[in-house]
């Protein structure tokens, strides 16, 4: 008699084939079900996968015989040797002449391997989202477009990040892409690019990163996304202003020290001839130049002073008006020279209060000279106005400087206080109101800045009556 091919067949189909009964008893198995689960004479089949006494709740066979449809699911079982062996079942019905179903054919391929690369990639993915998450630097990926697609845990706190945000739109607040901008480039030439950037915050902190791109691609190499990694320097960068910096301070406001001392040179001629000749009006013109001159070296000074350490100010009560108008005095010289109509708007009943006088007269003179500067690079108005306003309040005194100069964007004004951050086009140090601002903080004040661009600029600097320190040293009653 010839064998049947078809149970050959049976016998050699690379998966587990049982035929099940309606009680859900094993009557035939194959060879690779046999080998690896044992015996199965008389046995249920939720009793050799799954060691049950009981059957499975959503069992695939017991579906078939119910409604005569072919079903799947994945399970899991244990083999004869102990081993998890994860299986993808199918069960499709077994019908006799009249069409009942009689029997129901089970077939379960072996995907243990594919569950285990399967489990692996998943732990991968999970374990690099996590790095991507935590690393302690911002990280966000960006398309074409510079929109971006993802961002991590610190960059979506800080920055508040989320997808389809541009990124110049959110770290530097600008309506176009800076320029240069490095993600355009890495997608341009598929180099890795590093720069450093100063990012605000939606709180209005300041945070000097420094910026690496990179490429991401697909499987056909081709550039899908660039992935951008900022790291937070701002602590490197305040350490290292103290140390590397001065030198640069210093030689950036070398050549003005040297043409005040040539002026002063040249008021000392005159008061020396003047003094020979018994001139007097040669005397008094020289003197005058030596004064200037030794007021703005003064100035100078002091601000490197500022800058290389920081000081406790030298508290005394004043007036409030008195600065004001000494500042005015000063400044308005200057103001005729330039062609810019100065005013003052100074409030006589303004009160006095603890500050050093030294040091808030530098701030605002340091205010009304930027200014001035502002007016003085502003070619789109013929006419410029700078203007001085004292105001008191029952807490603190009130300065304001205004102008109607060239003004600036959001990202100059959220930069202005940063150290030599300057808008004047290469003319200024980047001190002056970095120095301003840390004397209004070393009394416990602040300077705010209303600005728009080519509209002009108003300068707010509010220091308190009486300063935190001499609060803090006032007896208890």
């Amino acid at each position: 008699m010839t064998e049947n091919p078809y149970r050959n067949y049976f016998e050699m189909i690379p998966a587990y084939l049982t035929i099940l009964d309606r009680d859900l008893r094993i009557v035939d198995a194959n060879r690779r079900f046999r080998n690896d689960f044992g015996d199965f004479d008389g046995r249920y089949c939720f009793q050799i996968h799954q060691q049950r006494s009981e059957r499975c709740e959503h069992c695939p066979a017991e579906l078939t015989f119910r409604d005569g449809v072919r079903h799947g699911n994945e399970e899991k079982f244990v083999n004869s040797m102990g081993n998890e062996v994860f299986l993808v079942v199918y069960t499709t019905p077994i019908k006799n002449e009249r069409g009942e179903i009689t029997h129901v054919m089970k077939m379960e391929t072996d995907i243990s391997e594919i569950k285990l690369l399967q489990n692996q990639l998943r732990d991968s993915r999970e374990r690099y989202r996590k790095l991507f998450e935590e690393v302690p630097c911002y990280i966000s990926i960006q398309d074409a477009n510079l929109r971006i697609v993802d961002a991590n845990r610190r960059l979506r706190e800080d920055f508040g990040a989320s997808p389809g945000d541009k990124c110049h739109q959110l770290y530097m607040h600008r309506k176009e892409a800076c320029v240069p901008c490095i993600v355009k480039q890495t997608f341009e030439d598929g180099q890795v690019h590093q720069t450093e950037e100063v990012m605000t915050s939606p709180k209005g902190d300041q945070v000097n990163v420094l910026v690496h791109t990179a490429p991401v691609r697909n499987a056909t190499g081709q550039i899908n996304n660039v992935i951008e990694m900022s790291t937070n320097i701002t602590q490197i960068r305040r350490l290292q202003s103290q140390l590397t910096s001065l030198g640069l301070v210093i030689g950036s406001i070398s050549h003005g020290i040297k043409g005040l001392l040539t002026s002063l040179d040249g008021g000392v001629y005159l008061v020396n001839t003047g003094l020979a000749k018994n001139d007097r009006a040669r005397f008094e013109q020289g003197w005058k130049m030596v004064e200037r001159n030794i007021t703005r070296i003064r100035r100078m000074v002091l601000d490197l002073l500022y800058y290389s350490k920081d000081r406790e100010p030298e508290l005394e009560t004043i007036s409030g008006l008195a600065i004001a108008e000494e500042v005015c005095e000063v400044m308005r010289g200057k103001a005729v020279e330039m062609g810019i109509d100065f005013k003052c708007d100074l409030d006589s009943d303004a009160g006095a209060f603890d500050v050093d006088s030294k040091a808030v007269r530098s701030l605002l003179i340091n205010l009304v000279e930027n200014a001035m500067d502002a007016c003085r690079v502003d070619s789109k108005k013929t006419a410029h106005q700078v203007c001085i306003r004292l105001k008191g309040y029952p807490e603190h005194i009130e300065f304001e400087v205004v102008d109607n100069g060239i003004g600036m964007d959001q990202e100059i004004r959220e930069r202005a206080f940063s150290l030599f951050f300057s808008s004047k086009r290469g003319n200024g140090t980047g001190l002056g109101l970095f120095i301003s601002n840390k004397i209004a903080q070393a009394h416990g004040g602040e300077i705010k800045i209303e600005s728009e661009l080519n509209q002009g600029t108003r300068m707010i600097v509010k220091l308190p009556r009486k300063s935190p320190s001499k609060c803090a040293e006032a007896p208890k009653t």
